[in-house]
């Protein structure tokens, strides 16, 4: 059985920085890209960044560039998103997924980002 667990959300105050891991199991980690996505208050899904198998690549959305990284362990079967100069806006529900496309969803970790 597929499972991805997603940890290390919590309250941070802006400019602050927070490290999200996302544990995998029940498949083959290394065989597939992966993602992290969030959703905000009131507001779609959206994507954060992804990661092709073997760090090949990496994708990020406009708003984040040059205050996250993406990244993976293979050996340990878990995904991470490094979140520095974090901002009010990147208040959200933030969930790991497997896939470039994303077509299965972790339960999704609470980051909040308030003075």
């Amino acid at each position: 059985q597929m499972q991805l667990v997603e940890s290390g959300g919590g309250l941070v105050q802006p400019g602050g920085s927070l490290t999200l891991s996302c544990s995998a199991s029940g498949f083959t980690f290394s065989n597939n890209a992966m993602s992290w996505y969030r959703q905000p208050p009131g507001k779609d899904r959206q994507l954060v960044a992804r990661i092709a198998v073997g760090s090949s690549s990496t994708n990020y959305a406009d708003s984040v560039k040059g205050r996250f990284t993406i990244s993976r362990d293979d050996a340990k079967k878990t995904l991470f998103l490094q979140m520095n100069t974090l901002k009010p806006e990147d208040t959200a529900v933030y969930y790991c997924a497997i896939g470039w496309s994303a077509w299965y969803w972790g339960q999704g970790t609470q980051v909040t980002v308030s003075s």
